[in-house]
C-alpha cells in the first residue's frame, strides 16, 4: 500500500521498499483543468498544459552536480533517465518519469531534487490532478504519492526530494511554489530547501 504524503512530509524509501531497493522512478502527473466553453472562446482553453519534470543532484554541500530535463535526458554518469518531454498532460498515469539506479548514482550525490515548470508559462491554476510519486522500479509498487492540491499563478513547483540519510533514501514531499519556465530558473529554490 502506498503512502499518501502531505506537504513536508517524509518517508524512508527502506522502510516502504526494503532492503532490495536499488532503483526507482519519478512520476509526475496532471491534466487541463477544463476552463468551460467561456474560457475556450475567450482564448483561456488551450487545449493542453506542457509541464516538464526535472531532477537536480546537488552534493552535501548544496552544489548542483548534474541536471536531468528535457534537454539532457540522461546524467553524466547514466544512472538518472529522464523518459522524454510530454508537450500535453494527455493521458492516464505518469505523464513524465525519471528513473533512478540508485546502485550506479555518483557517491557525491547526496539530493535529488524532483521540480515541475511550465516552458511555455502557463501557469498552475491551468492543472489539475497533479501529483507527484515514487516507484520500486524492481517491483513497480508505488512506495508514496504527493497529491498536489494546490493551484495558482505559478509556473514551477519544487515537488519533492530524495535524500541520502545514513546509507539509505528519503523521499520528501516538498511541494514549494516558484516562477521559472526551466529547471536552471528553479536551482536556486531548491537549493534553498534541502
Amino acid at each position: 500500500m502506498s503512502i499518501s504524503l502531505k506537504k513536508n512530509a517524509s518517508v524512508s524509501l527502506k522502510k516502504e521498499g526494503g532492503d532490495g531497493l536499488s532503483a526507482i522512478m519519478l512520476g509526475v502527473g496532471w491534466d487541463l483543468a477544463s476552463s468551460g466553453f467561456l474560457g475556450k472562446i475567450l482564448g483561456g482553453g488551450g487545449g493542453s498544459i506542457d509541464l516538464d519534470a526535472s531532477c537536480i543532484a546537488f552534493d552535501a554541500s548544496g552544489g548542483v552536480v548534474d541536471t536531468v530535463w528535457f534537454q539532457q535526458l540522461v546524467s553524466n554518469d547514466r544512472s538518472i533517465r529522464h523518459s522524454g518531454d510530454n508537450l500535453t498532460g494527455e493521458g492516464d498515469g505518469d505523464d513524465e518519469s525519471i528513473a533512478i539506479d540508485l546502485k550506479a548514482l555518483s557517491a557525491n550525490v547526496e539530493t535529488l531534487v524532483l521540480t515541475v515548470n511550465s516552458f511555455r508559462g502557463q501557469t498552475f491554476d491551468k492543472v489539475k490532478n497533479a501529483f507527484g510519486r515514487v516507484v520500486d522500479s524492481r517491483t513497480n509498487r508505488e512506495l508514496a504519492r504527493f497529491d498536489i492540491s494546490d493551484t495558482g499563478s505559478h509556473t514551477g513547483l519544487v515537488l519533492a526530494s530524495v535524500k541520502r540519510d545514513g546509507g539509505q533514501w528519503t523521499f520528501k514531499a516538498i511541494g514549494e511554489r516558484t516562477t521559472g519556465r526551466t529547471v536552471q530558473d528553479l536551482v536556486s529554490v531548491a537549493a534553498r530547501l534541502i
